[in-house]
């Protein structure tokens, strides 16, 4: 299969372009500075230097893809509600359907604030609202595209190797779920991609 990967320079993004490859899949990394994946060496890679905000840009790294992995995170600004609609304009354009990307817990629904979402709840923490709303407006355009989407929403996310055990729940945080490691988030993200499980939904993973 030939996969597009944003965010490949990431603690997710990496893990997750490491695994395609050596898993034997043809991958498209668009990334801003293609000196941080020096170290991945594969016949299977093609690196494009590039800016996920520019449709030009999506564009040309869209072309042969059949399925779009995206780990960008909001970077402090607006990348997300940015690109997302780009996403979306270009994958259709070239006729990808499916499409998963790392958001974050907060979007989730709250379960002691039943019609809030995570972020929205008056026990959350405010220094994350912002990033939280970022990421919930790109859910709300890729709920609204039509395609094949999922988000897979990681609580509290410190590196760390896969350990294979972890919950997940469609729409909210697993109860009591308090972290998730960055290689368990991405080994799940690629299962997921793959096999196309959860299309159409939010799920939540963590321990």
């Amino acid at each position: 299969m030939h996969i597009l990967i944003l965010g490949a320079t990431g603690r997710v993004g990496r893990r997750i372009l490491e695994k395609a490859l050596a898993d034997g899949h043809e991958v498209t990394a668009l990334v801003r500075s293609p000196e941080k994946l020096t170290g991945i060496h594969s016949e299977g890679l093609t690196l494009f230097q590039g800016d996920a905000r520019n449709g030009d840009d999506l564009h040309a790294a869209l072309r042969g893809a059949e399925l779009v992995i995206s780990c960008l995170g909001t970077d402090g600004g607006t990348v997300l509600t940015e690109f997302t609609p780009l996403l979306i304009e270009a994958m259709k354009t070239h006729g990808v359907s499916r499409v998963i990307t790392v958001g974050t817990a907060g979007i989730l629904q709250s379960r002691a604030h039943p019609g809030l979402l995570r972020y929205e709840a008056p026990d959350s923490r405010r220094s994350r609202a912002r990033a939280a709303e970022e990421h919930r407006k790109a859910w709300e355009q890729l709920a609204a595209s039509g395609l094949s989407w999922t988000v897979v929403c990681p609580t509290y996310l410190p590196d760390g190797e896969p350990q294979g055990q972890y919950r997940i729940e469609r729409d909210y945080l697993p109860d009591g779920g308090m972290s998730i490691s960055a290689g368990d988030t991405a080994a799940f993200t690629y299962r997921a991609a793959l096999e196309g499980e959860y299309v159409g939904c939010r799920v939540g993973i963590a321990y």
